[in-house]
């Protein structure tokens, strides 16, 4: 019982600190993803278009949009900050597909969305030190 309690009342040797660059990153990527899920959510006319051309129907784009904004909240609890790259990551890989082989638009189209993926998988895998 005595070693246990020293365990527990010694202080740590490194006390961890205020991840200042983890926070900015999470941010970012809340602030893009949950700006850009709502705008799907109310039928912008860019996406509404967009939606139609890829085939799919207005149900896609609203599970797209409540996707986005799923996963841009739950960066803003650096522990779910995977679960939160994992659903806005799922749809910036669907977004790259969609532009190489539905659209049409090559990788001139797909750059933003592969550019975001690459954002979100540096987000998912830092460790602060």
């Amino acid at each position: 019982m005595a070693i246990v309690e020293r365990e527990l009342l010694s202080t740590p040797d490194r006390v961890p600190a205020f991840d200042t660059i983890g926070w900015v990153l999470r941010l970012a990527a809340a602030a893009v993803f949950v700006a850009v899920g709502l705008s799907k959510l109310r039928s912008d006319p860019f996406w509404v278009q967009m939606f139609a051309r890829i085939g799919l129907g207005d149900w896609f784009r609203y599970l797209t949009g409540a996707l986005q904004v799923t996963g841009g909240l739950l960066f803003l609890i650096p522990r779910a900050a995977y679960a939160a790259a994992v659903l806005t990551g799922g749809t910036m890989l669907g977004a790259v597909a969609v532009h190489l082989f539905v659209l049409g638009t090559g990788v001139a189209g797909a750059i933003i969305p592969f550019v975001l993926l690459v954002f979100l998988v540096t987000v998912a895998l830092r460790r602060p030190d």
